[in-house]
């Protein structure tokens, strides 16, 4: 099997990482889903999603709105996420695209619980590539982050303990 650099220079089976779906988006190429993320059509060339960063896509007529998550730093062994503004893609013909990403996102998603005291979302997510899986802490708009951090790094030590 053939490796090939992926999204932020690791190394991706090529095999693994074929294509589940395709679909040329309107006017900014083409809109890819493997099993190691979704490739979003950005300027000046096509960068990878994986999927544990996506945070939502929801198809709606002929377009995929895509809420990708960036990692905010960490909280124990916890990830802190933040989620960036919705992008919508218009796709010329959708294939099955749209249930893939579903598949994919919901698939990634090992546990997920709100938190309301809290005012956060706590999520163990399975990593393409990866053993194991992640603890992700996206909080809810105007919640004190730091009061989010400190509960997180005590579920994450909570867990390790479960697992040793």
């Amino acid at each position: 099997m053939r490796r090939t650099a992926g999204a932020g220079g690791r190394a991706e089976n090529k095999a693994a990482a074929a294509p589940a779906g395709a679909a040329p988006a309107v006017g900014s190429g083409w809109l890819v889903a493997t099993s190691h993320g979704l490739w979003l059509p950005d300027d000046p060339r096509p960068r990878r999603v994986g999927w544990h960063l996506v945070s939502k896509a929801t198809w709606s007529g002929n377009a995929l709105a895509v809420v990708e998550a960036v990692e905010d730093g960490t909280a124990g062994d916890a990830v802190v996420l933040r989620d960036l503004p919705a992008r919508r893609f218009p796709l010329e013909s959708p294939g099955k695209v749209p249930q893939v990403v579903h598949e994919r996102v919901t698939g990634s998603i090992k546990t997920r619980e709100h938190n309301a005291t809290v005012g956060a979302w706590f999520v163990q997510r399975k990593v393409a590539g990866r053993d194991g899986v992640v603890l992700q802490v996206r909080p809810d708009p105007g919640v004190d982050v730091e009061r989010v951090r400190e509960v997180a790094a005590s579920v994450a030590a909570k867990i390790a303990r479960l697992r040793d």
